[in-house]
């Protein structure tokens, strides 16, 4: 199971990446192979703030449709389109190319409350 030491992660399987006030969002790989083939992701709140743990979107597989929840509060300021036309992204590359949404943060603060790469593994058994 890949779990990048850089990032930082929720109960919840999202992954969240940071630079400066940008957070760059996504779901984790043990997320997508529970999941299994990702049909569709859907985000419906670009350009709008939302709170931590509010719902920004939701992820559709072939048995299943799975909510997003935010790591961090903030605007959504950027969904990666690319996922429209190839939502199989998030299962080959989910910590790259198949990344979710950007997010201006609202609280920098909120990011010493998500979960470290080896506590993320300790809570999916890695």
């Amino acid at each position: 199971m890949n779990i990048p030491a850089n990032l930082k992660y929720t109960k919840d399987h999202e992954w969240i990446a940071i630079d400066g006030d940008i957070a760059t969002i996504g779901i984790t790989d043990f997320a997508q192979s529970e999941l299994g083939d990702i049909v569709y992701v859907e985000v419906e709140t670009l350009d709008q703030t939302l709170d931590k743990d509010e719902v920004f979107g939701t992820v559709e597989a072939v048995k299943t449709v799975s909510d997003l929840f935010l790591p961090m509060s903030g605007e959504i300021i950027e969904f990666n389109d690319d996922l429209e036309r190839n939502p199989e992204t998030v299962n080959s590359d989910p910590y790259g190319k198949g990344w979710m949404v950007k997010v201006k943060v609202s609280h920098l603060s909120q990011w010493d409350e998500l979960l470290s790469h080896e506590a993320y593994g300790d809570l999916i058994g890695a």
